[in-house]
């Protein structure tokens, strides 16, 4: 025989029509919450025998010293310097990271996420999957910040939502370097990305398009498929002719050099290109690709300081977007003779 599962806080504030935080509240008898509030909370909890996390009350009144990190693709190596970045931090402070992996898709996110309201964990960072993104669906995000468990995201910044954000100014990065390749002389630009969809794809877009003088032409090749980003991309070097592309992640990086390797285009002198790729790789393609340097050890570590601050409660300003320094490195891919 099945054991009926315990209703949870969230389950009460759906049937109330209220938030969690006011449940919690509530059953705490909060001078925050009306008498009338607090007797509706009370007999529902009763009816369906409400039982609180025993670990949930415990760190009411105690700290449990972990954190919770959300990374939605450890695969790409971006993440794990963030994450090395943010244990590093920790570690000096004498907390521990509970890593979990949400793989892009929404239903792990969601999942994860209830599991963190359950009191395990004083604050939580996130990286909110490419799924989720798409779908618009941030709800579960929400009821962690409904929980009172203070939230930064990280990297993928681009969310109206009432936490700290620690990024990069991804509109500014692209519009910047649309302006150096102008500036030398460069006019026929174009784009690659397969991260169109997303919030920092979307921005680099956008910065590219920004910088473009009133008459130039957008080439943008687009597609998450590899395939069709394949046929856009080619379109774009061999009947456009662009003299530049600026590439928005990885997988556009390593798809443009080796189209332009096997159609024949010399790399800089028939092609120049600006990639989203790890310095450490970059370095040793021959020719060497020019990068965005992203500082993902200081994200890592400065999302990590300002969450602490908030669970601390050093930090008592509004919920603020901290930006984190990048640049161009050029390398042989962007070289002028």
């Amino acid at each position: 025989m099945r054991m009926k599962s315990r209703i949870t806080l969230k389950e009460l504030a759906k049937l109330l029509n209220v938030s969690v935080s006011t449940v919690s509240k509530a059953l705490n008898d909060s001078p925050e919450i009306s008498p009338k509030t607090i007797e509706r909370v009370k007999e529902l909890a009763a009816l369906h025998k409400y039982r609180p996390n025993p670990t949930a009350v415990n760190l009411k009144s105690s700290k449990s010293g972990t954190i919770g990190v959300i990374i939605p693709n450890i695969a790409n190596s971006f993440f794990a310097k963030v994450l090395s970045g943010m244990e590093e931090k920790a570690q000096k402070e004498g907390l521990q990271v509970i890593t979990y992996i949400s793989n892009e898709y929404i239903e792990k996110e969601r999942h994860i996420s209830e599991l963190l309201t359950s009191g395990y964990v004083d604050g939580v960072l996130i990286a909110i999957a490419e799924e989720t993104q798409r779908k618009k669906e941030f709800e579960h995000i929400e009821n962690i910040i409904d929980f009172d468990i203070p939230v930064v995201l990280y990297d993928r910044i681009g969310f109206e939502m009432p936490v700290d954000k620690v990024g990069i100014d991804d509109h500014r990065v692209f519009y910047e370097a649309t302006k150096d390749l102008q500036n030398k002389g460069v006019n026929k630009i174009g784009i690659a990305t397969s991260i169109h969809h997303m919030g920092v794809g979307k921005s680099r877009i956008n910065g590219y398009k920004e910088a473009l003088r009133k008459n130039d032409t957008f080439y943008i090749a687009n597609s998450a498929k590899m395939e069709s980003l394949t046929e856009k991309t080619l379109k774009m070097l061999l009947e456009d002719k662009v003299e530049a592309v600026l590439c928005s992640d990885f997988d556009s990086t390593m798809l443009t050099y080796r189209l332009a390797y096997e159609h024949g285009l010399r790399i800089p002198e028939d092609l120049k290109i600006i990639g989203f790729i790890r310095g450490g790789l970059a370095k040793y393609l021959t020719p060497s690709v020019s990068y965005v340097d992203q500082s993902p050890h200081k994200i890592g570590e400065k999302a990590m300081e300002v969450l602490i601050n908030r669970i601390n409660k050093k930090d008592a300003t509004p919920k603020t977007k901290y930006i984190i320094e990048t640049n161009v490195v050029h390398l042989e891919s962007t070289r002028f003779d």
